[in-house]
């Protein structure tokens, strides 16, 4: 294995780079792929997610020494997948049906080195309290839907509808920092470097 192990963060998202950060890791390099993210006819919320990030991680070109991390987060409710809303008239419904129920907050990361994948996949269950139209409008209007599977972000404005979670809050985020851990400790990075 060469001095540095090059790892390739294959996701735009400016929360992943968070999150890595906060394990003490910058990516080398940023690479998001290109891929269809419609789920298939049928296909059930966690291995739609699962599949997303393991073909996310197979379609980033790297070196056979690079590591590529991929992730996917999707929002369910019952057998509907929430994915980014297209519009705020989307948000607003997504918002309205999670309105005071229990969703499920999928994140699914696959770590690639050459071609071996290490793969994991964390549910999360979230209550979300009921919605006032004077919350929803204001929400809507903060812009902080978009981008956001189901419309919404925890960490952001939307943290204050929110009162439970049971899980993991990093994968609610969009990377469940323990597993992650361990899957690029099992591709074999470097992640506790003693200091120099």
């Amino acid at each position: 294995m060469t001095d540095k192990t090059r790892l390739i963060l294959g996701s735009g998202s400016p929360r992943r780079r968070e999150l890595l950060a906060q394990l003490g890791i910058v990516a080398d390099d940023i690479r998001p792929p290109d891929i269809n993210e419609d789920p298939l006819k049928g296909e059930a919320a966690r291995p739609y997610c699962v599949r997303l990030a393991r073909e996310k991680a197979l379609a980033i070109p790297a070196e056979p020494s690079e590591i590529v991390l991929s992730a996917d987060t999707t929002v369910a409710l019952g057998r509907r997948i929430l994915g980014k809303p297209a519009d705020a008239a989307e948000a607003a419904e997504f918002l309205t049906m999670l309105s005071g129920r229990r969703h499920r907050v999928i994140t699914a990361v696959a770590v690639r080195k050459g071609d071996q994948v290490w793969e994991r996949d964390v549910v999360t269950q979230v209550k979300m309290k009921n919605l006032s139209n004077e919350e929803l409008n204001a929400y809507l209007a903060s812009n902080d839907w978009q981008g956001k599977a189901g419309g919404y972000a925890i960490q952001g404005p939307a943290g204050a509808f929110v009162p439970w979670i049971n899980g993991s809050f990093t994968a609610v985020v969009g990377l469940p920092l323990a597993e992650t851990a361990n899957l690029l400790l099992s591709a074999g990075y470097p992640l506790y470097k003693p200091a120099s």
